[in-house]
């Protein structure tokens, strides 16, 4: 089956997604004549003017997100023989929820959100949740409408807080733009001979040791963290971790890492501990048979609870 990529355009309304996308497919450098399905499922003041593009295989469709089936996806690609699909997001949904419904052939190629510099720390303020939703997965963000000589620390803080990779683009108000270039040196000192986190530190350490595990291979790690214990392997394993906020109260999940342990079965489910153990590279089943962190425990104590007891980042 023939893969279809898909550009996915993120923001609340009047964020800019539209002028973006407008002057994106006027572009000859990105809009070379492939067949294109652009769907809009968000309706704001600005148009599409087909009459700029270089080529006229771009194809529009409303739709409304919170209904639309994988069925009419695949129909409306199937209708217009899309190459490609470019999609402008309704900000007031989850993202998520739209992708389980995109058809099995078309891939994520890049997503793209987009913020208002003016009210972004309202919206980040009043409704996070939605904020953190499009921000974990963007691989850029653009902030636009931004003044010059704006300090955009607080701009960067936020969005580096949620997604560390994202690459951050303001957009100034007098034409000009710039890319962040601001380096986020990790709180603990990964060439130590012994990884100390704080307290505050272990959702920071999670999120990189699972993004980039090599980096850690055959280090050794010190860490606060709760009792989980695996049943399959309840003998010989059990999973260090801590209850994680990623934006609000609704989504904190657990986040422990697989750690070999001989004397486990002793050990209390929730019980906190502190552990020392050297980190590996390698396949288990909580990674749906992919290789991520596996601990060996060097020593495993008794620890009082942490504070705060649920982490964040």
């Amino acid at each position: 089956m023939q893969e279809i990529p898909v550009y996915v355009f993120t923001g609340f309304l009047d964020s800019g997604k539209t002028r973006f996308i407008q002057e994106t497919l006027e572009d000859p450098r990105f809009n070379a004549g492939e067949r294109t399905l652009l769907l809009a499922f968000e309706e704001g003041e600005e148009e599409y003017d087909f009459s700029a593009y270089p080529h006229k295989n771009v194809y529009l469709e409303v739709l409304d997100q919170s209904a639309v089936t994988s069925g009419e996806l695949r129909a409306l690609a199937k209708k217009y023989k899309a190459e490609r699909v470019v999609a402008e997001l309704n900000g007031m949904l989850p993202v998520g929820e739209l992708y389980a419904r995109f058809p099995e052939e078309w891939v994520v190629a890049q997503e793209v959100m987009f913020a208002d510099s003016t009210t972004f720390q309202t919206y980040n303020a009043n409704m996070r949740n939605l904020m953190m939703d499009k921000l974990t997965g963007a691989q850029m963000i653009v902030f636009n409408r931004v003044a010059p000589g704006t300090d955009t620390m607080p701009l960067h803080k936020v969005a580096r807080a949620a997604n560390r990779r994202v690459d951050i683009l303001y957009d100034y108000t007098d034409g000009t733009t710039s890319f962040d270039d601001i380096e986020d040196p990790l709180p603990f000192d990964i060439n130590a001979p012994v990884i100390t986190l704080k307290d505050e530190d272990y959702a920071l350490w999670y999120r990189d040791v699972n993004e980039e595990p090599q980096k850690y291979e055959g280090k050794t790690i010190c860490f606060k963290a709760q009792v989980a214990m695996l049943r399959r392997e309840k003998n010989s394993m059990f999973a260090p971790g801590r209850f994680v906020m990623t934006c609000c109260v609704e989504d904190i999940q657990f986040c422990g890492i697989p750690c070999k342990y001989e004397k486990a079965r002793e050990l209390q489910s929730r019980a906190w501990v502190m552990v020392t153990a050297q980190i590996h590279c390698q396949a288990h089943a909580l990674y749906q048979g992919d290789v991520g962190p596996i601990l060996t425990a060097q020593s495993v104590t008794p620890a009082m609870p942490a504070d705060p007891d649920v982490a964040t980042f």
